[in-house]
């Protein structure tokens, strides 16, 4: 205390013992709001354009949406999350509304099912048991970083839902207030925590009747309510391409998978709108994201990379290359898997963070533009 007046040390100190615990922070303090890790998707691409300026993917602490149209790839997304969460020491607690999500196909996407950091798969009764178990299990174990996976919102009723008829009036609007309370709740605890949240979610077709073109500009949204898209940091947004060409067959012609553009719908990360497409296998021996084959989408616009014909020379390696041997060779080539890396940072990311070149390069204008029309 100086001059009878408080220093901001005895303010802190006077804050946080009047709460019992640590809430208030200095500026040259570590501040939980701080995003200090996060966990891959899986697609390097995607991962390169959440947060602007560095390589990110889920941010840890908070809550993020993955959404998507049915067969987008949603789940398999959220299984190569659980595996790279489980990598860095996560407790992977999975709540699978749907019953679909099993043992062998997480152990497809490689995550642990039987070691000591397994995944816990619950099949919740309702929205509550889900925010109640996630807010026990921050409170009994603080010390512990968690990742909570709820498959899928859309599908997980509230109580209300269920103590009623099969009439939707009857407990209209019951989930979006059960969840604006629960993020009042949790938001701070999965900060504390370091815990994140990962909600898979539909998008839903827009149907306005009073005004049909509402659906043009706006075409999708997400069941649930307005209060859960505030306490999102991130939402991304899935919607499978259009064509014979975006499946992936194999030798006899059979499809094993299919091309999927994700669209930052929100982003607290400076790079809200940006999109990136990348294959997902679900129909052979191996399932998930094909990360290095969507890699030389990405580094196209490079002048590193040159294209004659099928073949292909990257800047800095002596040999060519095609299409069909690129994945081979970042899997057995670490001089070439660093060189597309190093032109994937500069073309995704620092461009982007310096703004080099055209707005167009990153983000959708053409789906934008038709929503501007469209609005008018």
């Amino acid at each position: 205390m100086t001059n009878g007046k408080l220093s901001s040390a005895d303010i802190l100190k006077m804050i946080n013992k009047r709460a019992g615990r640590t809430i208030a922070f200095s500026g040259d303090q570590e501040n939980p709001a701080d995003i200090k890790d996060w966990i891959s998707t899986g697609s390097r691409w995607l991962d390169s354009i959440i947060c602007r300026g560095q390589l990110a993917g889920i941010p840890v602490g908070r809550v993020t949406e993955i959404a998507g149209l049915e067969s987008s790839g949603k789940s398999y997304m959220a299984g190569q999350v659980a595996h790279q969460a489980q990598t860095k020491g996560i407790k992977v607690l999975y709540f699978d509304s749907e019953a679909t999500m099993t043992s062998e196909f997480l152990e497809k996407l490689g995550c642990d099912m039987d070691g000591d950091n397994q995944i816990i798969i619950l099949q919740p009764e309702d929205i509550e048991m889900v925010l109640e178990t996630v807010e026990l299990c921050m409170s009994n174990d603080p010390d512990n970083r968690y990742l909570f996976i709820i498959d899928s919102l859309a599908m997980t009723p509230c109580r209300a839902d269920l103590e009623k008829d099969f009439n939707p009036q009857s407990s209209m609007a019951q989930k979006p207030r059960v969840l604006s309370l629960g993020m009042q709740k949790l938001m701070t605890s999965l900060s504390r925590t370091q815990s994140t949240l990962l909600v898979l979610n539909q998008l839903k077709t827009n149907i306005n009747v009073s005004n049909p073109m509402m659906m043009l500009s706006q075409p999708w949204f997400t069941p649930g309510g307005k209060a859960i898209i505030y306490a999102y940091s991130l939402r991304i947004w899935l919607t499978g391409l259009k064509g014979k060409k975006t499946f992936i067959e194999d030798d006899n012609g059979y499809r094993i998978g299919s091309e999927v553009k994700s669209k930052l719908e929100k982003s607290k990360f400076g790079t809200q709108g940006r999109f990136c497409n990348f294959k997902i296998l679900w129909g052979g021996e191996k399932v998930g994201i094909m990360n290095d084959e969507s890699l030389l989408t990405a580094i196209k616009p490079s002048n590193k990379l040159k294209n004659a014909g099928a073949w292909f020379t990257l800047e800095g390696y002596d040999k060519k290359f095609q299409t069909a041997t690129f994945p081979k060779l970042m899997q057995s080539d670490p001089k070439f898997s660093k060189l597309v890396y190093d032109i994937m940072d500069e073309e995704v990311i620092r461009k982007f963070e310096n703004k080099t070149g055209k707005a167009e390069d990153f983000y959708d204008l053409e789906e934008e533009k038709q929503e501007e029309k469209t609005n008018e």
